[in-house]
């Protein structure tokens, strides 16, 4: 068995000493809470998707998906469709305005939001649908417009995987949805350390998560101290919340997006390795992006041929001296979601099959060629092994 020294982690964060010499610049600049560079970095993230966006920072893609939905009054009573294939985050913050989140099935091949199983689930009180991308593999924007409008619907978008992503006609951020709303957490595809982002074409919804992720305050501190004419007095519009951004973690973040591409085309070479070695296995691969599109790989998730006990597998791999991960525990299995909407495995057949074949393999910009080959190899025993290989 491999020691503790040369185990490789599922997943690890992707920074240089350019990132810290950034923060260390930001924290010599005094501004070690909402600043100068948190403008900047909104204005940069702003226009690396396209024109005519807004950008908010936030603390966590939870905070972007909560102001997002109290800026459209998402309030008590209101449904909102969610897939169950998430992390818990995506449904929670709809109980925090107490809102009532509605599990969807998923596609067999994506995971992804199925939209003809949400269509079967509007009520009179569906307000909004919250879709995800998962693993960094876009949900049709063309499809996303038509059922938000045919229903009318808001369209808040979970694209904590999908930076950068597309679907072939947009990027993921840069539709008509009501907002998207990103993750900067230490393992996605760039890092803050902890961190978000909420993007929007309207005003309205960007104004108002400006006020409510600090405390309410119609004016940030930036404003009131840092300006030629500065001034103590502000006012309380709202009771907010405690979701703001901190300048070094700006800074980071501003290294991260310039190495936005070059990271996303690591993992890309990472998938492709994956893709190549495991093409002849019973292994059943992610569904690549279609022709133009442009999947951001924040995870590589493979489905284990049936016989192939996920446990037996994720141990022999990990004896290999490799990390695995499992993505995600359908809500409806989780013990809370599933008391709080009565719900049985074989209300979400396609979600309850595949949950227990899944795997994700570690994919991270920062992989050597050799740590590469490593999972490959840890991964082709295990099949041998257990009985899925060629």
């Amino acid at each position: 068995m491999s020691n503790e020294s040369a185990f490789l982690p599922f997943a690890l964060p992707d920074v240089g000493e350019a990132e810290i010499e950034a923060v260390a610049d930001a924290i010599r600049s005094g501004w070690v809470s909402t600043g100068p560079k948190v403008k900047e970095f909104e204005s940069e993230f702003s226009a690396f998707l396209g024109d005519g966006l807004h950008a908010v920072s936030v603390n966590s893609a939870t905070a972007g998906l909560h102001l997002s939905l109290e800026a459209l009054g998402i309030g008590p009573g209101d449904e909102v469709l969610v897939p169950t294939w998430t992390f818990t985050a995506t449904a929670e913050v709809v109980r925090y305005l107490g809102a009532i989140p509605v599990l969807v099935d998923v596609d067999p091949g994506t995971l992804n939001i199925d939209l003809n199983d949400a269509s079967a689930r509007l009520t009179k009180r569906t307000r909004a649908v919250m879709p995800v991308h998962f693993a960094g593999l876009a949900v049709s924007s063309t499809e996303l417009e038509w059922f938000g409008s045919l229903n009318g619907l808001e369209v808040v978008e979970d694209a904590a995987h999908a930076f950068p992503a597309s679907d072939g006609r947009l990027p993921v951020g840069a539709g008509t949805s009501a907002a998207t709303v990103y993750s900067f957490y230490a393992t996605k595809t760039m890092t803050t350390g902890e961190g978000g982002m909420i993007v929007t074409r309207r005003p309205e919804i960007a104004d108002r998560a400006r006020v409510m992720r600090l405390h309410g305050i119609d004016r940030d501190a930036f404003a009131r101290y840092r300006t030629n004419k500065p001034s103590w007095h502000y006012d309380v519009v709202a009771p907010g919340y405690k979701y703001n951004l901190t300048d070094p973690a700006a800074a980071m973040g501003l290294v991260q997006l310039a190495r936005a591409e070059q990271m996303r085309l690591r993992r890309q070479e990472i998938a492709a390795a994956y893709t190549s070695a495991f093409s002849t296995s019973l292994l059943q691969l992610p569904v690549p992006a279609a022709p133009g599109a442009v999947h951001s790989w924040h995870l590589y998730v493979v489905r284990l041929p049936e016989g192939i006990d996920r446990d037996a597998f994720v141990g022999w791999v990990a004896e290999a001296g490799v990390g695995t991960s499992v993505h995600f525990i359908p809500l409806h299995l989780q013990p809370f979601w599933r008391d709080f909407g009565d719900h049985e495995p074989q209300d979400f057949p396609v979600a309850t099959r595949e949950f227990s074949r899944v795997v994700s393999l570690p994919i991270f910009s920062s992989m050597t060629t050799d740590q590469v080959s490593r999972v490959i190899e840890a991964v082709t025993s295990a099949l041998r092994h257990l009985g899925g290989g060629e």
